[in-house]
């Protein structure tokens, strides 16, 4: 399959990309900066496109069968909560794009702030005990609610649209580099409780898995330990 891959620089982006190569795929990988280009680029194609803009993504994608968005909206956790607004507008403008090349699928890389720990209600609205879980579990500032809450919008803009859409929430708020086991719980649109921190190259197999055999066209699933 011909898969394009924006985010492809960064930790799951850079990471889908080799699972994607491995599983003899061509990969075409994005990213907005040319000097970001790796010195070893094996036998991905790299493309500068912008995910902000929904001509340039229109212009990128066009002839390939999926596009896996990983992006993030900077670089390190101060510009990320800065930029956070990016995430919906990167949202809007991939629809956009997809509108002009409809028959591309599209699977965006998400957070975990949004999934259900009951029915209708999502981890993000559980307050106090977020932020508790922001601050002290995962070491990064309150401020960063408003990463979270950008992108339970991203899925919004979704939902509401008619594209041919995934989206993939990590049950934990952590993804980091380590083993690829191959082994994890999927789900749907509820936390996977009691799992570990998955690992980047596992959620990378969970993306590859989902662009190979799609089981959640224009739905929202998990994977976690």
């Amino acid at each position: 399959m011909d898969i394009g891959i924006f985010g492809a620089t960064g930790v799951i982006g850079s990471r889908a990309v080799a699972e994607a190569m491995q599983r003899g795929h061509r990969v075409t990988a994005f990213t907005r900066d040319a000097a970001r280009f790796p010195a070893e680029r094996g036998k991905a194609a790299w493309q500068v496109a912008d995910w902000l803009d929904a001509d340039s993504i229109a212009a990128a994608i066009a002839g390939l069968d999926v596009v896996i968005s990983a992006v993030n909206a900077g670089h390190g956790i101060a510009d990320t909560i800065a930029n956070a607004g990016d995430f919906v507008a990167g949202a809007e403008a991939m629809v956009s794009a997809l509108e002009q090349q409809p028959r591309v699928r599209v699977i965006a890389v998400g957070g975990a702030g949004s999934l259900e720990i009951a029915p209708g209600r999502q981890l993000v609205d559980t307050g106090a005990a977020f932020v508790r879980t922001l601050t002290e579990d995962l070491a990064v500032p309150a401020e960063y609610v408003e990463v979270v809450r950008a992108l339970r919008s991203a899925l919004n803009v979704y939902r509401l649209s008619n594209r041919n859409w995934t989206y993939l929430s990590p049950s934990s708020g952590r993804v980091n580099p380590g083993a690829r086991t191959g082994r994890f719980r999927v789900g749907g649109d509820q936390v996977l409780l009691g799992g570990d921190d998955i690992s980047a190259e596992d959620l990378a197999v969970a993306l590859l898995d989902e662009v190979e055999q799609p089981r959640f066209i224009q739905r929202r699933f998990t994977v976690g330990y």
